[in-house]
């Protein structure tokens, strides 16, 4: 059993670990003599999500889930242009922010959650839940936040961090309409994300067949083959992490699964600080404590209350 855990949560922290490397390796670095960048979000996108409807195919026959699928194609088109609006936005962000900003900010998912889970779902929640979204807020501005030195050095501040709050937006939108899709038509995870990631690799092919940036993607992956490699192990280590993740869901539940995703997050900005030089401040660090006191208060105390023997 305990080996069963290893091997599950080790999965998770080395698939995402290596996920997180290639991810900044790519978006960040540069290819050639002529210092080339890869600026291709769409097409990578793509590879992403086919790997995932792929791996939603793999699972649903695993689990062997009824292929009946009553969800209305309205709900699925808007569910895949929230989903896939989220990662653009999280991907482009790349070329203005450092990876460590980049993961903070999207740590900041409980916030979206529950503005969207107020306003649409009709939700309530406790007083603690808003103290822990305050802490939240708080972290991922202290990290953002530049001083007036650097600001005025920095070249297209604020679109980074527009991107990352439009990411945590769409977030938020993706959650509360699959709550309230599972709910209404009473569908499997597994028929949601098929549906989701079909329409979502319709909607980017025909853009990137549209606008030419399949062909030039191309073209660049011609002219630089290292990078093609790196493009498919990240769209690999996407649907492997599911699949890990979907393994700790149902062996040992939300609670153990967010406490292993929400330490990984932490060992992912440790990592890029090290492997890519990033150097944080006094400030940051504060900043990067402050986030995940409050995700490991949201996992404290959203897990499920011991009930006495009747």
């Amino acid at each position: 059993m305990k080996f069963r855990f290893l091997f599950i949560s080790g999965g998770i922290f080395s698939i995402y670990c290596l996920y997180s490397v290639l991810q900044e390796k790519l978006l960040k670095g540069v290819f050639g003599e002529d210092e080339e960048r890869f600026t291709f979000v769409m097409p990578l996108l793509f590879v992403a999500t086919l790997f995932n409807y792929l791996y939603a195919h793999f699972l649903r026959t695993l689990n062997h889930v009824n292929a009946d699928d009553h969800i209305p194609t309205l709900y699925n088109c808007c569910i895949s242009l929230t989903y896939l609006l989220a990662m653009v936005t999280s991907f482009m962000a790349l070329q203005w922010v450092s990876y460590p900003a980049q993961v903070i900010a999207k740590s900041g998912k409980p916030i979206p959650v529950l503005v969207m889970g107020v306003l649409i779902g009709n939700k309530s929640f406790p007083v603690r839940k808003y103290f822990i979204v305050f802490l939240i807020v708080f972290g991922v501005a202290l990290f953002l936040y530049k001083d007036n030195k650097a600001a005025k050095s920095a070249i297209g501040f604020g679109i980074g961090e527009i991107l990352l709050g439009s990411s945590l937006l769409m977030d938020g939108l993706t959650n509360s309409l699959q709550e309230r899709v599972m709910a209404q038509y009473n569908q499997k995870s597994e028929n949601l994300m098929l549906g989701i990631n079909k329409w979502a690799l319709l909607f980017v092919g025909v853009i990137i067949i549209y606008t030419g940036e399949a062909v030039q993607c191309l073209a660049f992956l011609q002219r630089h083959p290292s990078a093609i490699l790196q493009v498919f192990t990240i769209a690999t280590c996407g649907a492997a992490g599911q699949y890990f993740i979907f393994m700790c869901l149902t062996e040992y539940g939300t609670l153990t699964c967010s406490i292993i995703t929400t330490t990984r997050k932490f060992f992912s900005v440790f990592g890029s600080v090290i492997l890519f030089g990033h150097v944080l401040k006094v400030r940051q660090w504060l900043a990067v404590a402050c986030v995940f006191t409050g995700l490991f208060l949201d996992i404290y105390f959203g897990k499920p209350k011991k009930t006495g023997a009747k």
